[in-house]
């Protein structure tokens, strides 16, 4: 094998699809291969994804195995039943970063007990606008020096338990109406407003942080012609040269349309290593083979051999990478994780009974009515708003609403982002209105749209630990 094809294997992070460790996958680590993230295409519902991660690192224990778990909305060890831990909405909300420290610690305990060492968490972007689509209760908040706060807790909460962290999505995701999974959003903010917002966590982060990972977003103030993963503008000439970060950048998944749908897989990844990029984050693999990797290894391979992209910048991003690896894959559990998970529990509950204790309550069984409006690709098909009220559960849809009445009695209408389908949140609206004791439970980031009625309970992500303790506010039960 050539010098720059295991070079170029040695810059990937692939993926595979299934919860059974593929055939390939030893010839792909003996090649050079950096890495797998694990993601939803990697569950089953009799399977335990840590046991497939624990499997995938006796593979080879100094591989990269990487996931997403940042608690709240976008949960990989707790999809099937919700998320214990609180997101970063809810943790900005409650505002202690002890309590945001602790609890990224016992992320961070769960990671390694399932042998994974690199959490591409926490997201560090400003909820600049209250609508974005992908963004929301991943986000600590919109004012930036408490989101820097927050995004310093987590960072060190992981480190404490040998897990390193992926900042994302560099230089900001949170000021964008449109999802880089399926478009490429643009920011028309000056540099001046993102040096002072967008940047703020990054920068309080930059010496402290493993990995930063890219955004498949176009800030017309830095590059008016690329999304920040392909532009050599953002990733060196500002995360490393203006910023002086050292670690490790890593793609946010160049399977996204943002990144790949005018260039290809292929074409993304040569040219977000021309931009600076050193580990390619390739997404899911959706087929038994590994044909994404395959697409961008030879791309790769080409660029280099045809001059378009520099040997020398291939070999400094594998370098990176190899350190990376040497620092942090050597991952021991704690002797104390389980009292790190327990107090990680603990606060947990605390940060979501206090965020749940002025809810409006009810006087019996109530309905459950859980309107489905859609989710995004980086929460997947995780538990959501199933809260035990002792009455009747409805799973509605937004086409379910056209045939649906003004309900009776006691009702909690569940909804994440009540005011996104303008259909749902009409019927929403016809239903507090016509029904006095129906309660709104907002399981989103809420809109301002929201603050019009009384009857309305605001959890900042629908993490089962957060559903719980309001259930059990709004039955009385404290």
């Amino acid at each position: 094998m050539s010098e720059h094809r295991r070079l170029a294997y040695s810059v990937m992070l692939g993926a595979f699809a299934g919860p059974e460790v593929p055939d390939w996958l030893p010839s792909a680590y003996a090649d050079g291969l950096a890495g797998v993230c694990l993601y939803g295409n990697n569950m089953a519902p009799t399977a335990d994804i840590a046991d497939l991660a624990r499997a995938v690192r006796r593979v080879d224990p100094t591989a990269v195995l990487a996931l997403d778990e940042e608690g709240g909305d976008v949960t990989r060890l707790h999809a099937s039943e919700g998320s214990p831990f609180p997101g970063n909405a809810a943790l900005g909300t409650y505002d202690d970063v002890e309590a945001t420290r602790t609890i990224a610690a016992g992320i961070g305990a769960e990671l390694a007990s399932a042998g994974v060492w690199l959490n591409l968490a926490p997201s560090a972007d400003i909820n600049s606008n209250p609508r974005n689509p992908v963004i929301g209760t991943r986000s600590f908040g919109a004012d930036p020096a408490l989101v820097a706060r927050h995004t310093a807790a987590y960072v060190a909460g992981l480190a404490s338990q040998g897990v390193a962290a992926s900042v994302k999505h560099f230089p900001g995701h949170g000021d964008t109406s449109a999802d880089s999974h399926l478009g490429l959003p643009r920011v028309a903010a000056t540099a001046e407003v993102l040096r002072g917002r967008e940047l703020v966590p990054f920068v309080a982060v930059v010496d402290e942080a493993a990995t930063v990972m890219t955004s498949h977003v176009l800030l017309e103030a830095f590059d008016d012609h690329e999304p920040a993963t392909l532009s050599r503008a953002v990733l060196t000439g500002l995360l490393r040269d203006e910023l002086g970060f050292g670690g490790v950048i890593v793609t946010d998944a160049l399977d996204m349309a943002g990144a790949s749908a005018v260039h290809g897989i292929g074409g993304a990844a040569v040219l977000s290593l021309a931009a600076g990029a050193d580990l390619l984050c390739l997404g899911p693999e959706q087929t038994a083979s590994p044909s994404a990797i395959n697409e961008a290894v030879e791309a790769v391979c080409r660029a280099v051999e045809t001059g378009d992209l520099p040997l020398a910048r291939l070999a400094e991003a594998a370098k990176r990478v190899d350190a990376l690896r040497q620092a942090w894959s050597d991952i021991a559990l704690h002797d104390d994780a389980d009292d790190v998970i327990e107090s990680a529990r603990q606060a947990s509950h605390r940060v979501a009974s206090a965020l749940t204790a002025d809810a409006p309550r009810f006087d019996g069984p109530a309905t459950v009515a859980r309107i489905d409006t859609g989710t995004n690709l980086a929460v997947g098909d995780t538990a959501w708003g199933r809260l035990d009220l002792g009455g009747d559960f409805l799973d509605l849809t937004a086409e379910d609403l056209e045939r649906t009445d003004v309900l009776d009695g006691e009702v909690a209408v569940v909804v994440r982002r009540a005011t996104a389908v303008p259909a749902v949140w009409d019927w929403i609206q016809q239903q507090l209105t016509a029904n006095p004791r129906t309660i709104l439970v907002e399981l989103g980031w809420p809109d301002p749209a929201l603050d019009a009625h009384d009857r309305v309970a605001r959890t900042y992500g629908s993490a089962a630990v957060l559903t719980d303790a309001l259930a059990a506010t709004m039955r009385g039960d404290r």
